[in-house]
């Protein structure tokens, strides 16, 4: 891709089209179709433009971060708690990226529009004698993260999978350790049941989705990516910790 493509990608009104196509298709579904429950907004409302890094235990590849997305805006138009109609798809808050597998963007031209809307594509996996083999993330990926940190809000989901607890990875500590970012962490529910995996398609109607955003965390950036990570999965709530209490709540909503 050449580089003034690369820059009209950029661009706030290129990805303003983008936020409005995916914002207007997207949220019957979340407001309509489902419930959405929206809390701790007042943990975002005055952070920073750049430098601040959001993590999220993951459900759909691609339901959570438009969530997410719709949720900023809706929060920078002085919005709490709620999206309300969605005025704010009119001028979109667009200094935002998310951490996507290589793979999955690639799948079709939907993923590959989305792609336009601040993906950060990292290579999660190769293939090995025929068998896909994961992997944490690359220096050059983990490049291209702190480069964006440097003038957005990232979401990343430190699991890099939707399967719960799921370990962490330690990429994502190794970029807390080293770019200091203001590290906000969030906790959704309902995705799984709502949507399929990949979050396009409805699984279940009339379900309730929660996000949760929590205050930034403390950390000391000094400590070892060990126990950072350990930080971020238990305030992500996909710790060993909660794994016990995770399964019997998967359990009693399966059942």
């Amino acid at each position: 891709m050449s580089k003034w493509t690369e820059r009209l990608k950029e661009t706030k009104l290129v990805k303003g089209v983008i936020y409005a196509i995916v914002g207007v298709f997207s949220y019957p579904g979340l407001c309509i179709i489902n419930k959405l429950k929206i809390s701790g907004t007042e943990n975002i409302e005055n952070l920073p433009k750049q430098n601040v890094l959001f993590v999220s235990n993951h459900q759909t590849y691609f339901a959570d971060v438009i969530t997410f997305l719709h949720i900023f805006c809706a929060v920078s138009w002085r919005k709490k708690n709620r999206l309300g109609i969605p005025f704010y798809l009119l001028w979109p808050f667009t200094r935002v990226k998310y951490v996507a597998a290589e793979e999955t963007m690639k799948n079709n031209w939907i993923s590959k529009l989305f792609t336009l809307a601040g993906a950060i594509t990292v290579k999660r996996t190769w293939v090995k004698d025929g068998k896909e083999v994961r992997r944490n993330l690359d220096p050059s990926d983990t490049r291209k993260i702190e480069r964006a940190l440097q003038s957005n809000w990232i979401i990343t989901f430190p699991q890099g999978t939707t399967k719960a607890f799921a370990p962490g990875r330690k990429g994502t500590a190794f970029i807390i350790k080293h770019h200091r970012p203001i590290v906000v962490p969030v906790v959704i529910n309902g995705f799984w049941r709502a949507f399929n995996k990949k979050g396009l398609k409805f699984k279940k109607r009339g379900t309730l989705l929660s996000v949760t955003f929590k205050a930034p965390l403390e950390i000391n950036y000094d400590d070892t990516t060990e126990n950072i990570l350990e930080q971020v999965m238990d305030a992500i709530e996909q710790s060993r910790k909660f794994m016990l209490k995770g399964k019997h709540h998967h359990l009693a909503h399966t059942h």
